[in-house]
């Protein structure tokens, strides 16, 4: 029971911010021009300045472990190149293969991570190595998927969608901030307490705003339309993925603190991150939203499940 109250209280304040925004638009405090600009300021300015701070605010040179770092690398790498694979093979319209696969593949490890170890263990642990570890790739590989899968790629060469999907890369605000956040960190710089207010205030409004207008975008027609994707996205997200890998993440030694955090990389819901790209870059920003709203609801129910499991089998 203790499990399952952390869990509900990991994840339903962040279910019922989405479901305030819905209201809210149904209230009409909130119209079609305010969710675009908010979209725009939370994908360039507040998500970056979110990343950037946890980044650039975490030792990454404390408690350091290769082999930890390669692994939470090469599961994210074999998570979105075998989703996308699958997708792109199976799935009957292809214009939601970018986005089923980022919202199959793509945790909110930033936003719950480093939260969700330290309320088990008192101590973040090694949420900020996963981070590091992950997050960048989840945006890069997430940048190349969408580029290649929007919906006007087949206008372009082969040559050109490639040359753009790298320049979507290095033009990404939010991985430019995670980029800019890694130095700080190596170097152990810290900000001058006017500005690192500043800085946390901007943050601070990333993860709510966007939820918001997650909530006040959802669409419930067009969600049932897309339910199956968005169902079958959510189960892969929060069971499908951590049982493939954690067999491996054991047999690599991983215990306590390490396989939650694995945990959160793996099995975390959605992040509400692959709205505001997919809706960014030419995707299906309804099954994304659709899938935000899903995996929330699902995953107080599958990390207590996995926490459980994992305490029953003394890992953690």
């Amino acid at each position: 029971m203790e499990n399952f109250i952390f869990s509900l209280n990991a994840t339903m304040p962040v279910f019922l911010v989405i479901v305030a925004g819905w209201f809210l638009m149904q209230l009409k405090l909130f119209n079609r021009e305010f969710l675009a600009v908010a979209d725009k300021y939370v994908f360039k300015v507040a998500l970056p300045v979110l990343l950037f701070r946890d980044i650039a605010t975490t030792d990454l040179r404390e408690g350091f472990q290769l082999k930890f770092v390669l692994f939470c690398m090469a599961a994210t790498t074999v998570m979105f190149l075998g989703i996308w694979g699958l997708a792109s093979l199976l799935m009957k319209d292809k214009s939601m293969v970018g986005a089923f696969t980022q919202a199959a593949a793509r945790g909110s490890a930033a936003v719950l991570g480093i939260a969700f170890v330290e309320n088990i263990y008192g101590n973040s642990g090694m949420a900020p190595l996963m981070i590091v570890s992950a997050v960048p790739l989840f945006n890069i590989y997430s940048v190349i998927i969408l580029t290649l899968c929007a919906g006007d790629s087949h206008a372009k060469s082969r040559g050109e969608t490639i040359k753009r999907a790298f320049l979507n890369v290095l033009k990404n605000p939010i991985i430019i901030g995670i980029a800019l956040g890694v130095p700080f960190s190596l170097l152990n710089i810290r900000l001058p307490v006017i500005l690192s207010k500043a800085v946390a205030n901007i943050a601070g409004t990333a993860t709510p705003i966007a939820l918001l207008v997650v909530g006040a975008n959802f669409e419930g027609r067009k969600a049932l339309s897309k339910l199956k994707p968005t169902l079958i996205a959510s189960l892969l997200k929060l069971l499908v993925i951590p049982a493939v890998f954690f067999p491996f993440a054991v047999m690599l030694g991983f215990r306590g603190s390490e396989l939650v955090a694995i945990l959160v990389m793996l099995g975390s819901p959605t992040t509400v991150t692959c709205y505001i790209m997919a809706k960014n870059m030419g995707n299906d920003a309804e099954l994304s939203a659709s899938a935000v709203v899903m995996a929330t609801l699902l995953s107080s129910v599958t990390l207590t499940f996995w926490i459980f499991l994992l305490k029953t089998l003394s890992l953690i």
